[in-house]
């Protein structure tokens, strides 16, 4: 009995890790994969696609799809081709009377329901992906913390070569009375999403909550960056290079996070802090400069 091929396996592996959700998909003419972490995917007739990969969501085939279709949690409708083994690891598929698979059809939970004038050239059988089930999603999560690693070394890495200066007026802040610092974080870190949640209850202010909440998860980076930044200051010492003291912080952050529910405080914490940096910077950069006498 042919197994699902060990590319199929990891390519849904890596849909469940992606830091990115999708709501959704419809296919047009000819496309590469559709991968999709959250949300329904619809092929219709006469489209094709080159595979399809669904952590989270349906899929209604009508089309033709010239490769494998792979779902972790959700329900399958085909009623076009699959040139390739379609695989449900959760959910049901439903292979309605013009259906054609050319592989094989594997499920890990509900048996799929196959109309008499459906064709699937390959075997239809139940798997039992035991243990190796199981371990997907501690490898899921260590996939999405690189993901998350990368993405924060790159926003850290681009914003020291744009605003270089800025980091070190950042991280003089962070040397200061850290307790100002800390209470400047958490009022902004209440407010920002009090005043959306705010916003909401009225109709004029919904386009204000809209652009609120899309702009909470950058601000949250950037905050996470900034004392990843000043807590590697305090490691690397000038004059040496901001890069390593950047990347240092960051280290000590990510590998913190790897640790259940302790690593999710100190990633709230370095939030926090960051937004009372940021929030104290841009206060004292509003301040007027004093006066100067005219002989100064």
């Amino acid at each position: 009995m042919r197994r699902v091929s060990s590319l199929v396996v990891l390519l849904a592996i890596a849909v469940m890790a992606l830091p990115a959700a999708a709501s959704g998909q419809t296919a047009n003419h000819e496309e590469d994969a559709i991968v999709v972490i959250s949300g329904d995917v619809t092929v219709p007739r006469g489209e094709t696609v080159d595979g399809i990969y669904i952590a989270s969501g349906d899929l209604r085939l009508a089309g033709h799809v010239d490769g494998d279709v792979v779902l972790f949690a959700g329900d399958a409708t085909v009623s076009g081709r699959i040139d390739g083994d379609l695989v449900t690891f959760g959910g049901r598929a439903r292979l309605l009377p013009r259906a054609y698979v050319s592989g094989d059809v594997r499920y890990g939970d509900e048996r799929p329901l196959v109309a008499g004038s459906a064709i699937v050239r390959g075997e239809v059988s139940e798997e039992d992906w035991g243990d190796s089930a199981e371990f997907l999603p501690f490898l899921g999560a260590f996939v999405l913390w690189i993901g998350v690693s990368a993405s924060m070394a790159i926003l850290g890495l681009l914003l020291l070569l744009i605003a270089p200066r800025a980091a070190d007026a950042l991280h003089a802040r962070s040397r200061e009375r850290v307790g100002p610092v800390i209470a400047i974080g958490i009022a902004i870190g209440i407010c920002l999403p009090l005043a959306a949640a705010i916003a909401l209850v009225t109709l004029v202010g919904i386009p204000l909550a809209f652009v609120i909440g899309l702009a909470l998860l950058p601000i949250a980076a950037l905050a996470y960056v900034t004392a990843a930044y000043a807590l590697g200051r305090r490691m690397v010492g000038e004059p040496r290079s901001r890069l390593w003291a950047f990347l240092a912080g960051l280290a000590v952050l990510r590998a913190l996070a790897l640790i259940p529910f302790l690593g999710f405080l100190v990633g709230l914490a370095a939030v926090i802090f960051g937004l009372g940096l940021l929030g104290a910077a841009i206060g004292a950069a509003r301040e007027p400069e004093p006066a100067r006498s005219p002989g100064s």
